[in-house]
């Protein structure tokens, strides 16, 4: 590409809803342009790099036997209504009727369209298992789009699904395509971190799924990592252990007055505790088949309760927080919740990390009063129940190691599910076993943000004055400028360029006669791995070019006769 003749555009200024780098950066070096809020066109440089990780995933997911498919972006709503999500999905799918007045939909995801053509051409379990993916456009009508390409709601991801015959061929299946995946990610140049997720709506929240996490300071995502064993969860998943324990002897039960003290920290200073040991009370409320129950929730007074997992405990449709209302059906005093003494039967449910032995202070269900010397075992109400509520943090210790964890930010970009036969089943499908009988085959899916990739790639490589790319999905290799307006020298640049583009090594030419300070800047900004000088000077003085590793900033000069060499040299060693 020759920037005399290409399309580019940089800009100084940095856009006013540009909030995290990777947005910033991109529309400041020209990669895309925004066309309405969470809608984006990808340019010409943007676009060479989405397509280069497209093709990485492609060259992985087709070494282990994937098929490639192309699935509509308008889907019907019959097929969502079989399954129920057309309801589900609320706001968040873009909906409408084409002239004869069918529902369709603008696709969020696609499990309906597939498992539709699986029921329709897969007959037999000898034509098992199979996994099919396409690269395609997908719409979720977000309530903010923010972030540029980190949340849009137009954006290209990978997707795939596996159907199979038994549990046995899908974890086989599953764990070919999370090694292609970590394939695919070191290949990209990324430091991400595979750690057990939640499976949430999409996978149940028992089933077994994992998240592709690249480690960014911009990440929505809290991560648990521990170094000596490699363990990682998604903090909604993570099980690590209290390193703080309560091992106080049982005292004797007293009740203090606590006179305006409602939070666990003036609570705990008033009576010269440490917050651990007390019991927090939280109230929610559960939803399950339609049946509403307040639940009563308590965990150490320097803990943060989880709700992903006490949804997942209670196997609930919907948790919310208790309201004024609940409260007072339920009869509990706001600030001085604790479970003995209830007046009303709900259901108790107490971390399992709380030592049932030990003295704490907890709520007294009265006004302005205490328990001290609370003891779980001997002192709460019949009925309670213990689980894993709590939320991990660091300095907690791996469950694996037992080594303290740390807490990492993270940006999703992959997610691999086993999905059973949630859609399989809605849909009636079946497949013939070996005994000639009709089964439900069980499926997994497969997800990557292509575009978010992207975007989660220059979160993780950028400074001060611009991207740094990884070499793998860099628009293209070298920066390629020329100081001087001398004929001779646009004429042994423009042949550089043409011998650098023939070896391989993808080059643009900055031969716009922009001044050294504004061509340093540009090609700063767009961070190629290398930038390329040649300089009038240098070469009469022993046909020399400098080159510069933009990553490291070191900078070297290489002879016209070792320059193809030398920069595939570079090139590797960046990898």
């Amino acid at each position: 590409m020759k920037l005399s003749q290409g399309y580019w555009q940089t800009y100084k200024e940095i856009p006013n809803d540009a909030e995290i780098p990777s947005h910033q950066l991109m529309i400041r070096a020209g990669l895309i342009n925004k066309t309405g809020g969470g809608l984006y066109t990808y340019l010409p440089l943007g676009l060479r790099s989405i397509r280069k990780v497209e093709q990485i995933v492609r060259e992985e997911l087709d070494k282990i036997g994937c098929f490639e498919i192309t699935m509509g972006v308008v889907t019907p709503g019959e097929l969502w209504k079989e399954t129920g999500r057309w309801d589900v999905m609320g706001q968040l799918m873009l909906r409408f009727q084409d002239r004869a007045g069918r529902d369709l939909c603008i696709s969020p995801t696609n499990e309906e369209t597939v498992t539709d053509l699986f029921r329709k051409t897969v007959k037999s379990y000898k034509q098992l298992p199979v996994t099919l993916y396409q690269i395609n456009t997908k719409f979720r009508d977000e309530i903010r789009p923010r972030f540029g390409l980190m949340r849009g709601r137009e954006f290209t991801m990978k997707d795939a699904y596996s159907f199979h015959e038994n549990k046995d061929c899908l974890d086989k299946t599953y764990t070919e395509i999370y090694n292609a995946y970590c394939a695919i990610f070191t290949r990209l140049g990324l430091e991400y971190i595979a750690v057990e997720a939640d499976g949430g709506a999409m996978a149940g929240g028992q089933a077994k799924t994992h998240e592709f996490q690249v480690v960014a300071e911009a990440g929505e995502d809290t991560l648990i990592y521990c170094a000596e064993s490699r363990y990682a969860a998604n903090v909604e998943k993570a099980e690590a252990k209290r390193s703080v324990l309560n091992k106080t002897s049982a005292q004797d039960l007293k009740l203090v007055d606590t006179p305006n003290k409602s939070t666990i920290e003036d609570v705990c200073n008033l009576l010269g505790k440490p917050q651990e040991e007390s019991l927090k009370a939280l109230v929610y409320v559960a939803v399950t088949d339609q049946k509403e129950e307040i639940i009563l929730a308590f965990v150490h007074g320097d803990d943060l309760l989880n709700e992903v997992k006490l949804q997942n405990y209670l196997r609930a449709n919907h948790l919310t927080i208790g309201t004024e209302k609940h409260l007072t059906e339920a009869k509990l005093v706001k600030g001085f919740i604790g479970p003995k003494d209830l007046k009303q039967k709900v259901r108790v449910i107490i971390d399992s990390s709380v030592n049932l032995e030990a003295s704490y202070v907890v709520g007294a269900n009265q006004v302005d009063k205490h328990y001290q010397g609370f003891v779980v075992t001997r002192d709460a109400d019949k009925g309670f129940e213990t689980a894993d509520i709590r939320m991990s943090k660091s300095g907690d210790l791996c469950p694996k190691s037992g080594k303290p964890v740390v807490v990492k930010k993270g940006i999703e970009v992959g997610h691999v599910f086993q999905l059973g036969d949630k859609y399989t089943k809605a849909m009636n499908v079946t497949v013939l076993n070996k005994e000639g009988k009709g089964v439900t085959p069980i499926m997994g899916c497969y997800g990557i943000g292509t575009t978010r990739t992207v975007a989660a790639a220059i979160e993780q490589h950028y400074d001060k004055d611009g991207i740094i790319w990884p070499v793998a999905i860099a628009p293209y290799h070298v920066y390629f400028g020329m100081i001087g307006k001398a004929d001779e020298t646009f004429a042994l640049a423009n042949e550089i360029y043409k011998e650098l583009n023939a070896a391989g090594i993808e080059t643009i030419l900055d031969d716009r006669g922009q001044g050294p300070g504004v061509m340093f800047k540009d090609a700063d900004l767009l961070g190629l791995p290398l930038r390329l000088v040649l300089g009038e000077r240098d070469y009469k003085e022993g046909n020399m070019l400098e080159v510069k590793v933009r990553k490291t900033g070191e900078s070297h000069k290489i002879h016209r006769s070792e320059l193809v060499t030398k920069l595939k040299s570079l090139l590797e060693s960046l990898k």
